[in-house]
């Protein structure tokens, strides 16, 4: 089951501590606080509570079997390559939420820390609206939309794709699959690296499935495929692979774990292939900043302002289990790195959740400075991997 926008609902009732807020059709969250300014601090409150619990509508009948709170997530790391500012950050930043965080260098593919690594390894998960980005990379490949091309929505109404993205707008990027065709969402999307392991060398990594055929039209075909990954299961080693060619301008790295500092000292990058996205890749910038600064990723900020994050969410939910995905990076070519959350539970679990989380170890990084200017390795000298080597 899925949780549907408020905007598509003609009455929506939300509960907020013991209170029955009903918001006809078109009548906005922030609404609240410009009708009464005079009351601004009690309404601006409303408001925020309004926005955050909209992942949780209290109308739904899902149950949900999963709790998303854990303990002991760190037993059985093997740590003895990783950073250990980068681990204590993301360990910190994690607390007791059942998930992962994994942080990798984008100029290399080099994992820095991956928190509660069984979890990451062998969670192959709904997208949910992650996969907005591969589709918007593919739109923009395929040379039907820039960034500022208004697209019809079935609601009435366009939007583009710096908007869609910001505030993960699910009939976009549905209009976008059904306009692309499933072949050519596929095709890219193999590209991207879904489907296949993102690591070299990662024992227990499993490898996620983008299936060969769209999902019946009946599940929503490809239009739903292409707004919550329907169909589809990805692994945060995906997910962080994919950041990490976007923040790099396009290598897609075989992601490698050192389990020991000689391991560090010898590493070497090794380049999957090169995506043909340097000239689009700037496209998504202002889609995945705005995601931050505006849309649904803007926890970051609740503790995170220092530096600019990109980044994308997804919240979504099967089988008695909730998701919240997030994929990011820091936009600075000092000390830049490539952060992915992923969380599974209950209604405590969703994407703005997961980008707090990230924003939280942004926020530690930046304390310890890891942002300050440093030496960065040459992306273009790196590598290639044995075409034998999987």
């Amino acid at each position: 089951m899925k949780n549907s926008p408020v905007a598509n609902l003609g009455m929506t009732s939300l509960m907020l501590a013991g209170l029955s807020l009903v918001l006809p059709s078109g009548v906005r969250s922030q609404d609240l606080v410009a009708a009464n300014p005079s009351r601004s601090t009690y309404k601006e409150n409303i408001a925020r509570r309004v926005k955050e619990d909209i992942y949780r509508p209290a109308n739904s009948n899902e149950v949900f079997y999963t709790s998303a709170f854990a303990d002991h997530s760190t037993d059985g790391d093997i740590v003895g390559g990783e950073d250990p500012v980068v681990r204590q950050a993301a360990i910190a930043a994690l607390g007791n939420m059942n998930g992962t965080v994994l942080a990798i260098e984008p100029t290399s593919g080099r994992i820095l820390a991956m928190v509660n690594q069984k979890l990451t390894l062998t969670s192959a998960a709904e997208p949910c609206s992650t996969i907005k980005v591969s589709v918007a990379l593919t739109a923009l490949s395929e040379g039907i939309i820039t960034k500022d091309t208004p697209v019809e929505l079935a609601s009435g109404g366009r939007m583009n794709l710096t908007a869609a993205l910001a505030r993960s707008n699910n009939q976009y990027f549905e209009a976008l699959g059904r306009k692309l065709g499933f072949d050519k969402v596929h095709s890219h999307a193999l590209q991207y690296g879904l489907g296949e392991l993102a690591g070299i060398n990662i024992t227990g990594e499993t490898a996620g499935i983008y299936p060969d055929n769209e999902i019946p039209s009946k599940q929503g075909g490809v239009g739903r495929m292409c707004s919550f990954g329907e169909g589809i299961s990805m692994t945060p080693l995906q997910l962080g692979a994919l950041v990490t060619a976007i923040a790099n301008g396009g290598t897609l790295y075989y992601l490698q774990h050192p389990t020991t500092p000689e391991q560090v000292a010898s590493f070497q990058p090794m380049v999957k292939r090169q995506l043909e996205i340097g000239p689009i890749v700037d496209q998504l910038f202002d889609g995945m900043a705005g995601a931050v600064n505006y849309g649904t990723a803007r926890r970051v900020r609740y503790a995170f302002t220092q530096q600019q994050v990109l980044g994308k969410t997804g919240t979504c939910s099967r089988a008695g289990t909730r998701f919240g995905w997030f994929g990011s990076y820091v936009n600075t070519k000092a000390g830049r790195i490539v952060i992915v959350v992923f969380l599974q539970g209950d209604w405590h679990t969703f994407g703005p959740k997961a980008a707090e989380i990230a924003g939280r170890m942004y926020r530690r990084l930046y304390d310890h400075k890891f942002f300050q200017t440093k030496d960065m390795p040459v992306t273009m000298t790196a590598a290639k991997a044995s075409p034998a080597v999987q």
